[in-house]
């Protein structure tokens, strides 16, 4: 359903079911799924495609050209998948040739005023609070909750699992299953709560936090401690994961509890 008060260019691929509120504009080159509901004063512009079942609220703007001034007009996209809340006023720019989009996986909510900047990668169940704000080329992953006015670097890698309090500075990777809080930003222990949810075992997270002592509590540097971790702990899937992110993260990981 289409309201009258509402544009949509003839070149955009709307499904069957859509309701577009007054007052939404929609450019040429967007896709929306079916059973999604865009709000008034929505504006979509050119590159979007937006999955089945989302729900964008009054103000929100979807994939304006990034705010990177080696932006050249390339043609890029925002992808969103199905079941995604957008609250208001939050902005989702598209991609640049670096990447070639932006990306929000299912079932994820940003609240309003949420800013995702070019080249994101935000993975499933993902959760941004009110004014969290992205820089470019961030990597979010699966279940992570970034708190209200957290404001995020460019190119930093918050893994999945994680819950990053509200009003932090994340300059450095966040690794997987931590919680992080102060300033500087520092290791605050596993989610193990946020684990238990989503069912994780208890030996499952003592396994975890067994992983985190030795990374974070011995006072041992990053490329001993992992040493340590693949040599005593046995090799699991979030053994690996935990290894891996470590291993790959360019701008570093956040500090540890003995080194505030």
């Amino acid at each position: 359903m289409i309201q009258p008060l509402a544009y949509v260019n003839p070149g955009a691929e709307i499904a069957d079911n859509v309701v577009i509120e007054p007052f939404v504009t929609i450019h040429k080159n967007v896709e929306i799924g079916e059973g999604t509901w865009i709000g008034s004063n929505v504006t979509i512009m050119e590159g979007a495609k937006i999955g089945k079942n989302c729900r964008i609220f009054p103000g929100a703007v979807i994939s304006a050209v990034p705010q990177d001034l080696k932006f050249d007009g390339e043609m890029t996209s925002v992808e969103i998948g199905d079941n995604v809340t957008i609250r208001e006023c939050a902005t989702i720019n598209r991609g640049t040739k670096a990447s070639g989009r932006t990306r929000i996986g299912d079932n994820c909510l940003l609240m309003a005023y949420c800013h995702v900047a070019h080249d994101c990668y935000l993975g499933n169940n993902v959760i941004l609070a009110n004014a969290v704000q992205l820089a470019g080329h961030v990597t979010v992953g699966d279940y992570a909750i970034l708190g209200g006015l957290s404001a995020v670097h460019q190119f930093v890698k918050i893994g999945e699992h994680v819950m990053v309090s509200g009003g932090s500075l994340v300059r450095k990777d966040v690794p997987h299953f931590t919680k992080a809080a102060r300033e500087p930003l520092s290791y605050e222990g596993v989610n193990s709560i946020g684990l238990r949810r989503r069912g994780f075992s208890s030996e499952k997270i003592a396994e975890i936090q067994e992983i985190y002592r030795i990374l974070y509590l011995r006072g041992l540097n990053n490329a001993k401690a992992i040493s340590k971790i693949e040599a005593e702990m046995p090799a699991t899937k979030e053994r690996d994961e935990i290894v891996s992110f470590i291993k790959d993260s360019d701008r570093g990981i956040m500090k540890g509890y003995l080194s505030r």
